[in-house]
């Protein structure tokens, strides 16, 4: 199954665009450059949170809002692939905090680019719970 197809132009080094089908981002050393981990961490951030949502949506769940946040490690040793990977969900006004993180739990087991990532770092998922008027 073919997932998309994205375009990537180089010119003087390390600066470039990104083109999909559906935007174009500076990649790289320009002005807004956004770097390859950044680029990465957007990918699973994106791909766990469209997945838990659907997850949430399914069973019937309500917040107002969200955030996510990615931070990881790499390996000293080269190849400098990941160690470590931690993924924090934040929930703002939650109907059902226990079955908001098994939604979270599931968004996480069901995204394939959170399950692609976990098979050379160590995965970690934090979720939080906010109120707020």
């Amino acid at each position: 199954m073919k997932t998309d197809n994205i375009t990537l132009k180089f010119q003087d080094g390390f600066q470039g665009t990104l083109e999909s089908p559906t935007a174009k981002i500076n990649i790289g050393k320009t002005d807004n450059g956004i770097q390859p981990y950044h680029m990465l961490y957007g990918a699973l951030g994106s791909c766990f949170y469209a997945t838990f949502l659907s997850v949430s949506e399914k069973m019937r769940l309500s917040f107002s809002k969200a955030v996510v946040e990615i931070s990881g490690t790499k390996r000293e040793e080269t190849p400098a692939t990941l160690n470590h990977v931690k993924v924090e969900l934040t929930v703002f006004n939650p109907s059902h905090q226990e079955k908001l993180i098994k939604a979270a739990q599931n968004g996480a087991k069901f995204c394939s680019i959170f399950e692609t990532i976990s098979q050379v770092a160590e995965m970690e998922l934090v979720v939080l719970f906010k109120e707020e008027a």
